[in-house]
């Protein structure tokens, strides 16, 4: 097949080289001279044959609602548009409805596989119209892993529903990747494990715990067996946020992807407002001990 792809960077140039070497014909667009194809979004539409399909591989936001819209003015009737980033489902029906009055399809398609994509392939959950999936089918085919199709994609539903699925892949990414470094750090406090990469590389087969994730930490032990290379500082891209939302409308009990949510909050502050509190109120009702901030921080002392 022939496919325009927009945004050539960590995921999106892995993903035209994967579609490369499976025989797809990939003419890519970035603001990146070296290593787009094109000069414009104009240009790249101008050396696709009708009917044209542009993959989106942008930042969610403004990037990929400007690109959309942009594209809107391009494309013609009967082409396609497939929004690949990490968009919030709720933008994908204005999207749609938008390309729409132009007769121009639309998909949403989460896409999971990080840098390893290229190599590994990449795990893909899809929103819109059965006859626009089975069209971009040998394209799903060729990002996807090898093995049995139904385990690594998946015709979520209508417009909407493979970015959702995707926010609550993230979510639950969230939660995983919180108990394993939970996990790191008990084992890591004590005395009594002397060996923390070799437990936890220990668990890689076998255990009821092992996972590509518990793969990707023991490689980063091998590199740096403490983690000191590293400030405990953990940004999150806005899955988690919606993803907790999402449970808060639906009354659906999630305390674990809520828990590690607040935990990459808690990892942004280098002094607690909220923990501070806890602690002066613990030391006027109890009389606990406290520490003081300032040169004498990190000694206990009561205050009267």
């Amino acid at each position: 097949m022939q496919l325009g792809l927009v945004g050539l960077g960590r995921m999106g140039f892995n993903m035209r080289e994967r579609l490369r070497k499976a025989g797809h014909d990939v003419v890519g667009y970035d603001r990146n001279p070296d290593v787009s194809d094109s000069e414009s979004l104009a240009d790249l539409v101008g050396k696709l044959e009708a009917p044209r399909a542009v993959w989106v591989m942008v930042p969610a936001g403004d990037p990929t609602r400007d690109t959309i819209t942009e594209l809107k003015s391009l494309l013609s009737e009967g082409d396609l548009v497939i929004d690949g980033g990490n968009s919030k489902y709720t933008e994908d029906k204005e999207n749609s409805a938008s390309l729409a009055e132009k007769g121009i399809h639309y998909l949403d398609v989460g896409v999971s596989g990080g840098v390893w994509g290229l190599e590994v392939g990449y795990g893909l959950m899809v929103g819109g119209e059965q006859a626009d999936v089975e069209r971009m089918m040998p394209v799903f085919d060729a990002l996807r892993p090898e093995g049995p199709r139904e385990e690594s994609f998946a015709h979520a539903g209508p417009i909407g529903a493979g970015h959702y699925s995707k926010m609550v892949h993230n979510g639950i990414e969230y939660g995983l990747m919180q108990a394993y470094a939970e996990g790191f750090e008990l084992l890591d406090t004590v005395d009594l494990v002397t060996d923390v990469p070799a437990v936890i590389r220990a668990w890689q087969r076998g255990t009821v715990v092992r996972s590509w994730l518990l793969d990707l930490l023991v490689r980063a032990l091998d590199s740096d067996p403490e983690l000191d290379d590293l400030r405990g500082y953990v940004e999150d891209s806005g899955e988690g946020r919606w993803t907790v939302a999402e449970a808060i409308n639906h009354a659906v009990p999630a305390p674990v992807i809520s828990a590690a949510l607040f935990a990459r909050f808690r990892s942004r502050q280098d002094d607690s407002p909220a923990m501070r509190a806890v602690a002066a109120l613990r030391n006027q009702f109890g009389g606990h001990a406290v520490h003081k901030a300032g040169p004498t921080s990190g000694s206990g002392s009561t205050l009267a």
